[in-house]
């Protein structure tokens, strides 16, 4: 008997954009023998599933649609919805209160990723990882640029502390320039992370829980044409090459997957989650970058990739994502 699914895109930021493509290629490729998909759209205040042209609002008492054909209950929920509240633990909270299994990180686990500094924190701790030096800076702080500039070494870079999609984000490498970049990452958030640049080669390696084991994919190595990995390099075609698997060495390859297997367990993942990472010049050192609890799955995206190139079917992963649910 199939399951059935609600697709759940959307969102409160700028990243639902995002979000939208990736439920788009999901709702194409669960396999329709086992699922039946509804995509729910989440915006504020608007909670609907929409089929020929028709809108039909979400009961949020118990997550269910009342369709002229009938009562439509889910068995589960595949979150694609990208920022908030899909990834910072909101969306997770309500799946919780009402007893709906969601594919994603659990409450805790999604508020502390979407906090890039708490993440750092945590992550710190485990052997082989290193954590480029940082300021965690507050809205309304006068002296922000000064403290940076007191604290870090320029170049820098200037983030959102819970963005995504490297919305807000600045690479800055003169003073004059410092304080335009902070004032476009706190138009993103209340606070904002400002961290020591890294010359290395950089890296985006996803991981995923089934049948109670943690699996790490093959890494995807990053070549951008740009200054960094920004918005424009993350979803402009031809703006970045992405090779996977990313140029490793063998010691290498094995030293990243013991590490991000031990990010996975330190954070307490589920689902399939993606890390960001530097390998330093000097000595290949790998640096974090940070965690992404809900990567994207559009047709290029860098999980996908990574699937393909570990051999198995986008379809056959994303069974697996659902069937965890249940273990």
């Amino acid at each position: 008997m199939k399951k059935t699914i609600a697709l759940v895109t959307g969102g409160f930021t700028g990243e639902s954009v995002i979000s939208l493509k990736s439920a788009a290629v999901v709702a194409r490729l669960l396999d329709p023998e086992r699922y039946e998909v509804f995509t729910i759209f989440v915006y504020p205040g608007r909670w609907y599933y929409e089929t020929e042209g028709q809108q039909y609002p979400v009961n949020l008492n118990d997550f269910s649609l009342d369709l002229p054909s009938g009562k439509v209950t889910f068995d589960g929920v595949f979150n694609c919805l990208h920022g908030s509240p899909g990834e910072d633990g909101k969306l997770a909270g309500y799946f919780e209160l009402i007893d709906m299994p969601y594919t994603t990180c659990d409450v805790l686990t999604s508020a502390i990723t979407m906090n890039k500094a708490f993440t750092k924190a945590i992550v710190e701790p485990i052997p082989e990882l290193y954590v480029a030096k940082s300021v965690r800076l507050q809205r309304g702080d006068a002296q922000a640029a000064a403290r940076v500039l007191a604290e870090l070494r320029l170049p820098v870079f200037v983030k959102p502390n819970s963005g995504g999609s490297s919305i807000g984000m600045s690479k800055v490498k003169e003073e004059a320039a410092l304080e335009e970049a902070l004032l476009r990452a706190f138009q993103e958030d209340s606070e904002v992370l400002v961290e020591e640049f890294v010359s290395g080669r950089e890296f985006s390696i996803g991981m995923y829980k089934a049948k109670g084991q943690v699996h790490v994919l093959p890494a995807t190595e990053i070549v951008s044409s740009k200054e960094f990995f920004d918005f424009e390099a993350k979803y402009v075609a031809g703006v970045t090459e992405e090779i996977t698997p990313g140029r490793m060495s063998t010691e290498e390859v094995a030293r990243v997957k013991r590490i991000a297997a031990a990010v996975y367990e330190a954070l307490g993942c589920r689902g399939a989650v993606r890390m960001d990472y530097f390998l330093r010049h000097e000595d290949g050192k790998c640096f974090f970058i940070e965690l992404n609890t809900v990567p994207g799955q559009t047709e290029t995206s860098l999980i996908s990739q990574q699937v393909r190139a570990a051999g198995m079917e986008v379809r056959d992963f994303y069974t697996l994502l659902i069937e965890a649910m249940w273990e």
